[in-house]
């Protein structure tokens, strides 16, 4: 058995993955009882917050050095077709565990003044996605892991469509067909491993020793499901949208915690379930990462709207992402992992500031919130953190991820590595554009200038904390996940083993004969 495959069952008393991803999902179902709306708000953010110290013994009993799965928890399902209630975290989905739990406190901070009706209905959708989005990250069934992948497309979609902006209802309908468009091609993937395999545990696939039309096939449609969500150039046009028109938690949400279902699919099942396929088609990946780094920037730079403009450098960061998974080494590998977590902590702080000027504003256009900055210097403070971190400024976390991502994109090759610091410059160009029009500029009313107050400081400063503390010691999520990226690379050919021109030469013969 791969070492990557073995499950070691909970050193904890109580079964704490199923209690973190349930525990919002039952208190979602007691808001049910719930009818005054401040209680509604107070009684989810107790809920969120118990979630997450109850995910905090997971990174304490937590071993990085043994091999597979821990805190497993296996339990029959349906035994005819192979399914079972199948469960368990190693070093790449532990740090994006904590990172759904640790920000779904932050969510309901940020919705408490800014979603003034259906309040009790909101805070259920809030609790309802991160206990789904917990589910993704620890199922280990395919089936379990495609409910939940499913499942968090409805309390996205009313978070968009109910509490959103003018043009929510085309947000939230293009965000749920485009993910639904993705979904086919993750369905078809998992109904084929469950041909190869006869069962839909993940462990069990591991072992699976396919041929190259097989991985092919496989890396495809995997590919399609999770470049959707990333979200990869051209599958991205959604994204814009639906950060744009959704409330301030649920742009939250998307940029800090649901584009990493893309990524952390990638790594999880594309690169261990077909290495050779992978190991074939890193180069085209490769191109639409760069494609992606230098298109999101440039479309950055060119907003005026301050959601917009965040919202497209998504799309630059999380090339960043992809192309650290796809030079295949250590160092971008690591890099991926690292600004997966930072992207979720700093994206998701800025996010926060566009909600609070709208609060007061009731405009996201950089021109009418020119200059209020210089008049709210607690705002000012996060503002200016949260940027440096966002275009990887020495001593925050973007810049440990990003320095490892282009690392290893120059280990690989100099040319890619040359072709991507481009994109570094461009996120400096439209990160400072908005910090000085904000802070600086001219247009704004003064009289919407009121600085930060508790709550919103209570909102900001955790992540804000996060940004300082891994730009200077990053080590213990580098502990955390190394172990288990040296096993995906100790999986992958040493060189391609798959001609993929041919291959696709032969697919078609067969196709047209």
């Amino acid at each position: 058995m791969t070492p990557l495959a073995t499950l070691h069952q909970s050193t904890l008393s109580y079964p704490c993955l199923s209690l973190i991803i349930f525990l919002p999902i039952i208190g979602a179902m007691v808001l049910a009882i719930i009818k005054d709306e401040e209680t509604s708000r107070w009684f989810s953010l107790i809920i969120l917050t118990l979630a997450f110290f109850f995910s905090l013994p997971l990174y304490g009993a937590f071993q990085p050095m043994l091999p597979g799965f821990q805190f497993v928890e296996n339990h029959s399902w349906i035994s005819s077709y192979g399914l079972s209630y199948l469960l368990g975290v190693d070093g790449i989905s532990l740090p994006l565990v904590l990172l759904t739990t640790f920000l779904g406190p932050v969510t309901v901070l940020c919705s408490w003044r800014y979603i003034t009706h259906r309040v009790r209905e909101c805070m259920a959708c809030l609790l309802l996605t991160q206990g789904i989005l917990t589910g993704v990250f620890v199922a280990l069934d395919l089936v379990l892991f495609y409910f939940f992948w499913e499942a968090m497309l409805i309390p996205m979609f009313l978070l968009i469509a109910i509490w959103g902006g003018p043009r929510r209802k085309y947000a939230a309908i293009k965000f749920v067909l485009y993910t639904l468009g993705g979904s086919i091609f993750l369905l078809l993937a998992i109904v084929g491993l469950y041909v190869q395999a006869g069962s839909f545990s993940y462990p069990a696939m591991l072992s699976l020793h396919l041929s190259s039309r097989w991985e092919f096939w496989l890396f495809i449609a995997f590919l399609i499901g999770f470049a959707v969500k990333i979200p990869m150039v051209p599958l991205h046009t959604w994204l814009p949208a639906a950060h744009v028109e959704a409330p301030t938690a649920g742009s939250v949400i998307l940029a800090s915690v649901l584009l990493k279902m893309g990524t952390y699919g990638l790594l999880r099942f594309n690169l261990t379930l077909a290495p050779a396929a992978s190991v074939s088609l890193a180069p085209f990946l490769i191109v639409f990462s760069v494609i992606a780094i230098l298109y999101g920037g440039l479309l950055s730079l060119a907003q005026q709207d301050m959601k917009k403009l965040i919202a497209y450098s998504s799309v630059s960061h999380m090339g960043f992402v992809t192309l650290g998974i796809s030079v295949l080494n250590i160092q971008g590998f690591q890099g991926a992992m690292l600004q997966m977590i930072n992207h979720g902590l700093t994206t998701g702080g800025l996010f926060l500031l566009a909600g609070m000027l709208y609060e007061r504003t009731h405009s996201r256009a950089l021109q009418d919130n020119a200059g209020l900055g210089r008049l709210m210097p607690g705002f000012v403070f996060f503002l200016g953190l949260y940027s440096l971190s966002s275009l990887a400024f020495p001593g925050t976390a973007s810049f440990v991820g990003e320095f490892l991502c282009l690392s290893g994109a120059f280990s690989h090759s100099y040319r890619v590595g040359a072709w991507v610091i481009p994109g570094a410059l461009l996120a400096a160009a439209y990160m400072f554009r908005m910090f000085l029009t904000v802070t600086w500029g001219k247009g704004g009313d003064p009289r919407y200038a009121v600085d930060i107050n508790i709550r919103e400081w209570a909102s900001l400063l955790p992540p804000a904390v996060l940004v300082i503390l891994f730009g200077f010691y990053p080590a213990p999520l580098l502990r955390m996940m190394n172990p288990v990226l040296e096993e995906i690379i100790a999986r992958l050919p040493a060189e391609k083993t798959i001609d993929i021109a041919a291959l696709i030469t032969r697919l078609l013969h067969g196709f047209l004969n």
